[in-house]
């Protein structure tokens, strides 16, 4: 019988909930079918050595009624059954085992392409839904990247006031057609009203900034409120950024609906609202999300990825690239981004897949041009100044102080989500987050740099200053007469108004990052790379101010006598903002490659790559001083998640049978024999344990392997065998077997089970260093790996074992590593 007979056609379709089985690629695993035989010449008889394919290995068939007759009747009553290679909610799909049905599947169609033009259309558009899916998931993740930017800006302004001439437009767009606006006050118009105007009428006074503070709060109040009710009543994976549950789930851990239909309406809503709240987030990283969620969706429209877990990873790993893309309109990035920190599993066709998914989605975006710049981000910069070898200097400090932030924010934040976890506090999400808004409503509305969205400040921290800038930041003063001016030359004297900045941008830096310690983790999405950002670019901006005033206050100082003249242009503080926020985002992510080319798609300009790869490396060695895991890793330990960190070393000396279990305190192995069991015997065997498959051996005497059975698969056969086939008792005869063992003319039918055995399980000896173990499961995504001694059965290692070894030698709780 065919390999996709294994699936039903209606099986997990109808649901987003219902998550189908899966296989890997060609490229992936190509030593599946590399076993160790233990089985020797005097049990060949015993196990009628069948050269089946391992693609029959999955296929179901059940007892006759004899040994002669059983076979013959046996494969009459094959058919599809339902269920069967699937996985449970929570689970770890079986790379191996996947693999081997899609390439059964695709043997199949190119075997048939050529008996008619339908079969070779067939196999056409089997080639080509690859394209197709991602090129849907781009669409849909541009369109709804400019849906939400477009969104929330408009409801950031509705917290200040409102558009008269059209609701719908947010505070520039109004302002855009008026004739009434100056060069200094370009954002008032008459048509924007803000609450004060509209309430009291009156625009100035103690009154009016009292009414426009206590607005401010209710709509922030108003906003988070609603985010966290919908997010906690309809879809309660919509909350956080989302990146670690997809790294979990890309490494082959099911989790269902987390990226359904439910999950991405609300996640799409919420993140408008928490992002108009004021919350110290960003949408990025749920971007990111939001685009899986698309690419999942999608996926469903085509067999060979609906019916297929692995595969559907990789359109996965091209989402994600896609919502990186949207996110900071850096497709390029958004590819390395994937390969980098998100993938488990990425193939060469992925990147190229990968890479036309982050185009589209950019092209999608950049059509929609949400924020009237011609832009795909708010904060595009252009610096035309060069930098100079001697700034390297400051550029590895603001690398070092990204690494320190890194470390104690993973530190802080973790220490502060375990405390939630913990305590009764997080048994109320919404007062939670509540007053976190008030908070930062409260303490954000008197700074103007608090008050604006963080997208904005991180814009106007970029920018460098020009004939054309207005903010405080530019306010130097004029050589000629002393006064305010703006020019195009920013090495002049500071006055009042930079000074005034510099210490409203110390005060945003430290609200910023003990607000974000706080807010992230929060039940409503929150991205971390924007406020990761916002920090590093306050401190760049700073120490660039700082660094613009002492080569004009002492141009003759050695470092600078050679590279500043009087009156030359020579530091540039919105390229010191850029790296900084480079490498804070850095320190908190520890990535490397993916962030510098996201940050140089954002300035476009190749000359400042030596800076930000020197801030980035440093700001990596730093935060690695104090832990290697990223916030996301961190995340990922903090939840229980079964995940095997390809970037994690294994040094320790322990050998398989240190790790196998059982243990020598613990019950026997449960196994089940080839042929001496009844339906009865292995149902009590299901119901009293809850593992979740089993060995099957020879006998009990022998202990010799013979392949490995899932307890889900032997439910679902031994159920679908009593609705379809009379005879099936519980005294009836189980066998694992090719032919049918010689049983008693009045005995009932046997069920034979053969086809759902695992007749290749990836087996280790005793004495194999779990260094090597680690790395097998890592390299081939193994759910379990039996350890034999001499081919005889000794015991069971399975990915959480490896992962309460790994925890227990870094001196960890070992508990810890379950799904919470």
């Amino acid at each position: 019988m065919e390999s996709e007979q294994l699936y039903h056609r209606g099986y997990c379709r109808n649901s987003y909930n219902s998550i189908a089985s899966a296989s890997s690629d060609e490229e992936l695993l190509d030593g599946a079918g590399i076993v160790m035989d233990f089985h020797t010449t005097e049990d060949d008889n015993l196990l009628d050595g069948d050269a089946a394919s391992r693609g029959s290995n999955y296929t179901m068939s059940n007892g006759g009624g004899g040994p002669s007759s059983s076979t013959h009747l046996l494969d009459f009553l094959e058919e599809p059954i339902p269920g069967v290679g699937t996985y449970d909610d929570f689970h770890t799909i079986d790379w191996v085992r996947e693999k081997c049905k899609d390439r059964e599947r695709h043997r199949k169609i190119n075997s048939k392409k050529k008996e008619s033009a339908w079969e070779f259309t067939k196999s056409l558009y089997d080639a080509w839904s690859g394209w197709l899916v991602v090129t849907l998931t781009g669409l849909a993740s541009g369109a709804l990247a400019g849906l939400i930017d477009i969104a929330a800006d408009w409801m950031n302004d509705l917290k200040e006031g409102v558009c008269l001439s059209a609701m719908w437009f947010n505070h520039e767009q109004c302002c855009w057609t008026s004739n009434e606006t100056t060069f200094a006050e370009r954002d008032k118009c008459p048509q924007w009203k803000s609450w004060a105007e509209l309430i009291l009428g009156q625009a100035e006074g103690p009154g009016s900034y009292i009414m426009n503070y206590f607005m401010y709060i209710y709509w922030a109040l108003s906003f988070a409120f609603l985010a966290v009710c919908l997010v906690k009543v309809f879809a309660p994976y919509a909350c956080g950024s989302g990146i670690p549950e997809i790294k979990t789930i890309l490494s082959g851990f099911i989790i269902r609906g987390y990226l359904g239909k439910w999950t991405l309406m609300i996640k799409t809503i919420t993140l408008v609202l928490a992002v108009a709240s004021g919350l110290s987030l960003g949408k990025e990283g749920p971007l990111v999300h939001v685009a899986c969620c698309c690419g999942n969706i999608f996926s469903y429209l085509f067999p060979k990825y609906s019916k297929n877990e692995a595969k559907k990873r990789e359109v996965l790993s091209a989402a994600s690239a896609a919502g990186v893309s949207v996110a900071f309109g850096a497709p390029i990035g958004g590819v390395l981004f994937s390969l980098e920190e998100v993938s488990y599993y990425f193939p060469l066709k992925t990147l190229w897949r990968s890479f036309f998914a982050a185009l589209v989605a950019a092209f999608v975006l950049r059509s929609i041009n949400p924020f009237g710049n011609s832009r795909l981000v708010l904060f595009y910069v252009e610096y035309h100044t060069p930098w100079y070898i001697f700034e390297l200097l400051p550029f590895i400090l603001l690398g070092v102080f990204g690494g320190l932030w890194g470390a104690f924010f993973i530190r802080a934040n973790i220490a502060w989500c375990r405390r939630r976890k913990s305590t009764r506090f997080g048994k109320y999400p919404v007062l939670e987050v509540i007053l976190v808004a008030a908070i930062t409503a409260v303490v954000a509305f008197p700074n103007p740099y608090t008050r604006q969205n963080t997208s904005e400040l991180i814009k106007e921290l970029f920018t460098d200053c020009g004939p054309l800038e207005s903010s405080q930041l530019c306010q130097y003063r004029s050589q000629m007469n002393g006064s305010k001016a703006f020019t195009d030359n920013p090495n002049r004297p500071a006055g009042p108004g930079v000074y005034s900045a510099m210490w409203q941008l110390c005060l945003a830096l430290i609200f910023k990052i003990i607000m974000t310690i706080f807010t992230f983790g929060l039940k409503v999405p929150s991205g971390l790379f924007i406020p990761s950002m916002a920090i590093g670019a306050i401190a760049g901006r700073i120490v660039g101010i700082a660094m613009e005033q002492l080569a004009y206050y002492h141009h003759d100082w050695f470092l600078f006598k050679e590279w500043c003249e009087v009156g030359a242009d020579c530091i540039t503080p919105g390229l010191y903002a850029m790296v900084g926020a480079a490498a804070c985002l850095g320190g908190v992510t520890r990535m490397t490659v993916s962030l510098v080319v996201i940050v140089f798609e954002l300035t476009g300009g190749l000359e400042y790559i030596v800076p930000l790869m020197a801030a980035v490396m440093t700001s990596k060695w730093v935060g690695d001083a104090f832990g290697r895991e990223g916030i996301y890793e961190a995340h990922i330990r903090l939840n229980g998640y079964p995940f095997l960190d390809a970037k994690e070393e294994f040094t320790h000396t322990t050998l398989a049978r240190d790790v196998m279990r059982p243990r020598s305190s613990d019950p026997p192995l449960a196994v089940l024999t080839q042929d001496d069991l009844t339906v009865e015997e292995l149902q009590s065997v299901i119901n009293e344990t809850s593992y979740n498959g089993f060995p099957v051996i020879v006998s009990k005497e022998s202990q010799r392997l013979v392949g490995f059975a899932l307890r889900r698969d032997i439910t679902i056969a031994i159920e679908n065998a009593r609705r379809k086939q009379e005879g099936i008792l519980l005294n009836s005869r189980v066998y694992f077997t090719q032919h049918a063992p010689t049983l008693p003319a009045d005995s009932p039918r046997p069920l034979k089970l053969r086809s759902i055995l695992d007749m290749s399980p990836f087996t280790v000896t005793d004495h194999t260093p779990m260094e090597i173990v680690v790395d097998i499961f890592r390299k081939l995504g193994l759910r379990q790996c039996l350890v034999t001694h001499n081919g005889r059965l000794l015991g069971i290692i399975t990915k959480k074992d490896i992962l309460r070894h790994m925890a227990q030698m870094a001196n960890q709780d070992p508990e810890s590593i379950m799904f919470n």
